[in-house]
């Protein structure tokens, strides 16, 4: 299977945790998405510096676009591959999501 199907399938993955299976819809909140915001950023800058620099390099045939390393383009975005907002995204869900499951179940307040 390719990086690009599994990142993929991981974000279908959490967004069903999220809603079907442990039933937190933190994505239908404005919080969630201030959260991921920030997480995305810093997501960017280390994904770009590590790829950038060529410390962590993907096989083109598993990925969008070809083994070049830009910028922008060509199936990269801050030097890392799309994929990788794919997986980013899918853990900081599957994260927030049986935290906020586990805090219900526990008891514990939202604020």
């Amino acid at each position: 299977m390719s990086y690009t199907a599994l990142a993929a399938l991981a974000v279908v993955v959490a967004l069903c945790m999220d809603w079907v299976v442990l039933r937190t819809r933190v994505t239908a909140t404005r919080r969630w998405w201030s959260a991921y915001a920030i997480v995305l950023v810093f997501q960017l800058v280390t994904n770009g510096w590590l790829t950038g620099r060529r410390i962590v390099t993907y096989d083109p045939r598993a990925i969008i676009g070809s083994g070049q390393v830009r910028f922008i383009g060509d199936g990269r975005l801050v030097f890392a591959p799309v994929e990788d907002l794919g997986f980013g995204f899918a853990l900081a869900l599957a994260s927030v999501a049986w935290w906020c499951w586990w805090n219900r179940r526990l008891g514990a307040t939202e604020e």
